[in-house]
């Protein structure tokens, strides 16, 4: 059920259009023709004409009604750089134009001003350059204040379900989160739950700790962003400190937890108390489970914005594009 193909059936035909400010490079170019001609999305490409071109040689397919923008020749550059200087007021603007033509920048106003319903990039830049250029641009969620990854994983035979998914975050962005920050994430990955597999989340905040098994600083840390969370989002069902099996396993979860609990045994989403054990541990079962992981994809943003890989294939960057704007429906 919870396939990359599954996910292209639920976009297709809706008209949908994203971005990419890698716009000349050969992978983005051969991906938009799939997902023009498979009509899954409207591709837009950002890029100068004589560059686009080239890399149109290399890919070995053409542009035909593919739309390409050269952002230092649009005809919205000065609109954007008015909307950019309305967030930022501390800057001139000579120095807004010079960063909203950026291609990053540009396609962040696009979708900031609704003439794109998301971005995809990275594929050329690093994953720093492509957050800091959609927080300026697109912003961050309503009371969200830390930009987070997250991953979807599609687990085969998972006792006993055929492709069992579920939401891994951060497993790519927060090195060693604060409290706050781990809140953020828990409340971002719970909105990317809704949107990627269409089903309401069950957060589990993980810790080598059930429910006061042991006691560390790092328990301590878990423990408060719950709290935050049920503070900040009463209505969503999160529950921790779990260690990873009382999370996902029922039975473990009868032995571990004695109170009534809507997560324990059965969460669909997994938060990691930091960046070493959420990629270890997207990493580990990717392999050792035979798992798809699909992403990562960033979170927290107000609008979808997906990150790519630099190594991405042609295959991974469609991929990317169809959970990214899946999360809009």
């Amino acid at each position: 059920m919870n396939t990359v193909s599954c996910f292209k059936e639920k976009i297709s035909g809706k008209g949908l259009s994203v971005v990419f400010p890698e716009g000349s490079d050969e992978r983005i170019i051969q991906a938009a023709r799939r997902l023009k001609d498979e009509a899954i999305a409207r591709p837009l490409l950002l890029g100068k004409s004589e560059q686009i071109e080239a890399a149109v040689e290399k890919a070995g397919v053409n542009l035909d009604s593919i739309e390409t923008i050269n952002p230092g020749a649009s005809d919205k550059l000065d609109a954007y750089v008015e909307k950019y200087i309305e967030r930022r007021d501390d800057i001139s603007a000579a120095v807004a134009k010079r960063m909203v033509i950026k291609p990053l920048f540009y396609g962040g106003m696009m979708v900031a001003s609704g003439d794109a319903d998301a971005a995809v990039g990275g594929a050329a830049s690093a994953t720093s350059t492509l957050i800091q250029a959609a927080t300026l641009t697109v912003g961050l969620m309503p009371g969200i204040k830390t930009v987070s990854s997250c991953f979807l994983m599609i687990i085969p035979d998972f006792l006993g379900q055929n492709d069992k998914a579920f939401i891994f975050a951060d497993c790519a962005v927060n090195i060693d989160p604060t409290a706050e920050q781990l809140a953020d994430i828990a409340i971002a990955s719970a909105a990317s739950a809704r949107g990627i597999l269409d089903t309401e989340p069950r957060v589990a905040m993980l810790s080598f700790s059930t429910k006061g098994s042991a006691s560390a600083p790092s328990v301590d840390k878990v423990k408060q962003a719950i709290e935050i969370v049920r503070a900040r989002k009463p209505e969503l069902a999160i529950d921790g400190e779990f260690q990873a099996d009382t999370a996902i396993v029922p039975s473990v979860a009868a032995k571990k937890v004695t109170e009534k609990s809507s997560v324990a045994g059965d969460a669909n989403v997994i938060v990691f108390p930091n960046l070493d054990s959420g990629n270890i541990a997207y990493k580990l079962v990717q392999y050792m489970a035979n798992a798809q992981a699909i992403g990562p994809f960033l979170q927290g943003f107000a609008k979808p914005i997906g990150d790519l890989s630099r190594g991405a294939s042609v295959d991974d960057i469609v991929s990317t594009t169809v959970l990214t704007l899946a999360q809009l429906l």
